[in-house]
């Protein structure tokens, strides 16, 4: 299996790149919780794209959330700075705390900053002030999602006007996001840039037959359980029939949730529920092993979870939006319902040559455009062209 290490290091690694005053570049990175990943796509993205650049000769600082209170304190993993930022609270109020304090922080100093979402965009107004150049990724329009209520809704909108308002650039991580983020920036001051992930080459199958699969007996899902993610409507068209394969739909599924119970009364005898795989050498050998990847999320932009499937050579059966189909490429297979999902299963997971095929077409698809390597290294030369002092 191929590391993260190894994925993200650059071929050109300790060139030690220098700012326009001959002084080490450096990067101030808020929004996630911080490194070593641990959390979602916004940890892992920090975490590769923040060892890239140490390797590149930057000097990274990345703000980290850390239950407790007291006194913002420092140290440093791998050879990244961490800012270790306390808050009490661990649920949202905690992170805007948390959002808050690094904020002030990073506009202390005259470094270019990365931050990753928009969901507290306006405790950045300080570094515009300051004029501390700061660049959003701006991730998907979250105020679109119908799981969110009216409320968090409104802040998600007033928070990505903020941000378009107030970022020297913006990062869309799909193309159609971009078209969105241009109806209300400048958009010579937008880049698209999308998610990586590592390839997995080989992994072994301990991990797999620890959760009760056989290896290349089972097809995976991967995702928070909400409507938007067409789990119920994935349970449904895998359950119609009887398919000698195993479906494994991995989270946590909890009966008091209407939704989740509902999604564990339709499934059949061969879906199974695992449970939630956080260790990343585990959840890389259930991928490399899975036989297909069903993708339902309906929205959003370059969904890491995709990502990750295609950097595995999953063959890919998603939900047909736009979003998908530019991210899988032409050779996945697409749903638009649970019985066009019915017949994909149907068609699909016992021919051995289409499988194939869809797994190639994955691998290349993540080579040519998804690799660490190749993100981390765009996101550099965004930075250079950003920092204080002039162009790098």
């Amino acid at each position: 299996m191929t590391s993260r290490g190894a994925d993200a290091a650059p071929a050109e690694a300790g060139l030690g790149v220098r700012d326009r005053r001959g002084s080490t570049p450096t990067v101030r990175m808020l929004g996630t919780r911080g490194v070593p990943a641990s959390h979602g796509g916004f940890e892992t993205a920090a975490d590769n794209i923040a060892h890239y650049l140490v390797a590149r000769g930057w000097r990274v600082v990345v703000y980290c959330q850390v239950q407790g209170k007291g006194d913002i304190t420092t140290d440093t993993w791998e050879g990244i700075e961490r800012v270790l930022v306390p808050v009490e609270d661990t649920e949202w109020r905690g992170t805007a705390v948390f959002d808050l304090r690094a904020a002030r922080h990073a506009a202390k100093h005259r470094d270019v900053c990365l931050t990753f979402g928009y969901n507290t965009a306006g405790f950045n107004l300080l570094q515009r002030v300051r004029r501390v150049p700061n660049i959003f990724n701006m991730d998907g329009i979250e105020w679109k999602r119908e799981r969110w209520g009216l409320g968090k809704r409104a802040a998600f909108l007033v928070n990505e006007r903020l941000a378009c308002w107030m970022g020297d650039h913006l990062i869309a991580d799909h193309p159609v996001i971009l078209e969105h983020l241009a109806q209300h920036a400048d958009p010579e001051r937008i880049t698209m840039i999308a998610y990586g992930a590592p390839a997995i080459t080989d992994a072994p199958t301990e991990p797999v037959t620890a959760l009760g699969l056989d290896a290349g007996g089972y097809s995976t899902v991967v995702c928070r359980p909400v409507a938007e993610n067409s789990l119920l409507e994935i349970v449904r068209a895998f359950s119609a029939t009887r398919r000698d394969h195993a479906l494994a739909v991995l989270g946590n599924f909890r009966r008091e949730m209407p939704y989740e119970a509902e999604v564990l009364d339709a499934a059949g005898p061969e879906v199974v529920f695992p449970g939630a795989v956080y260790e990343p050498d585990a959840i890389a050998a259930v991928r490399f092993h899975s036989r297909a990847y069903v993708h339902g999320h309906t929205v959003g932009g370059t969904n890491p979870s995709l990502v990750e499937a295609m950097g595995a050579g999953n063959p890919v059966i998603a939900h047909d939006n736009v979003y998908n189909r530019w991210v899988a490429g032409p050779e996945a297979r697409f749903f638009d319902s649970q019985a066009s999902l019915t017949a994909e299963f149907d068609e699909v997971l016992h021919d051995g040559q289409v499988l194939d095929r869809m797994g190639r077409a994955s691998r290349a698809r993540h080579a040519a455009e998804f690799t660490w390597d190749r993100i981390a290294s765009q996101y550099e030369d965004l930075l250079l062209a950003h920092l204080p002092s002039g162009r790098g």
